[in-house]
């Protein structure tokens, strides 16, 4: 993979058997991503089409929800071939919704993950955290290994005001609570960095928009989906580009991306 440049691209499609009757195979031509990795597929092993498995170019991975149908669920469609790929990070309780699948890719560990929304009870606000401190612990055994890491997908955390359209009436909101915010404060204290923000300090750009209210229409939206690395990708100057983009449609999330140069 050496001298080699990646184009990652993640996007919360928001049902995956919708997705596609609006395009999202053209999309996914558009995109030309060599490593595309969706969130909330919504799919079971047996929901899965030939149109969905069969790309030209890719091979697929998938994580799925055992403890609901037609629910959460990640997926990966790769053009490298990954050395090793596994759903979750081996506990129960946070791998059984299908949420997180860990691609190793020798240079570095990709990870696709769809943060749990906490947004129903306050028994979900408590999953999420306890969710964002369990796989930041594995994702910190692998940094002591040495392993650098990229870690991708929907983390239903806008971070800042800059993030979000309406900051304020939103604060005591599962979304943008404190209590959420300070986790993604700590992550870039312990040397996560978020490659959108660090290139584009200034920039007000969102991923996600409400189907209510006319929200895309108007652009009041979150930035919610994210591109985070261990530090020492950027010290090596691997990130050469980042973005987000807001012209793909066909869904309530649009794609956000990073290119790397190896």
């Amino acid at each position: 993979m050496n001298n080699k440049k990646l184009r990652l691209v993640s996007w919360n499609v928001n049902g995956l058997r919708a997705a596609v009757k609006k395009d999202f195979l053209k999309s996914m031509e558009q995109l030309d991503a060599d490593v595309l990795m969706l969130q909330e597929t919504k799919l079971s092993e047996d929901q899965r089409t030939d149109e969905m498995l069969l790309v030209d170019g890719y091979d697929s991975h998938w994580a799925y929800s055992s403890v609901k149908k037609g629910y959460s669920g990640v997926a990966a469609y790769t053009r490298p071939v990954p050395l090793a790929v596994a759903p979750g990070i081996g506990i129960e309780r946070f791998d059984n919704e299908g949420r997180i699948l860990e691609l190793d890719f020798e240079d570095f560990i990709l990870f696709n993950v769809y943060f749990p929304n906490g947004q129903m009870s306050d028994e979900r606000l408590q999953y999420k955290m306890d969710f964002y401190e369990a796989f930041f612990a594995h994702a910190d055994r692998l940094r002591k290994k040495g392993r650098s890491l990229v870690i991708t997908g929907d983390f239903n955390t806008a971070h800042n005001e800059i993030d979000l359209k309406n900051p304020k009436p939103n604060s005591k909101r599962s979304g943008f609570l404190p209590v959420e915010r300070e986790v993604l404060d700590r992550l870039v204290e312990r040397g996560y960095v978020d490659t959108f923000r660090h290139f584009n300090p200034d920039t007000v750009k969102y991923s996600w928009w409400s189907y209510r209210f006319n929200a895309r229409a108007n652009n009041a939206g979150w930035r919610i989906d994210y591109f985070f690395v261990t530090q020492d990708i950027i010290d090596k100057g691997w990130v050469t580009r980042t973005f987000i983009d807001n012209d793909i449609l066909g869904s309530d999330h649009c794609p956000v991306g990073i290119e790397l140069t190896l």
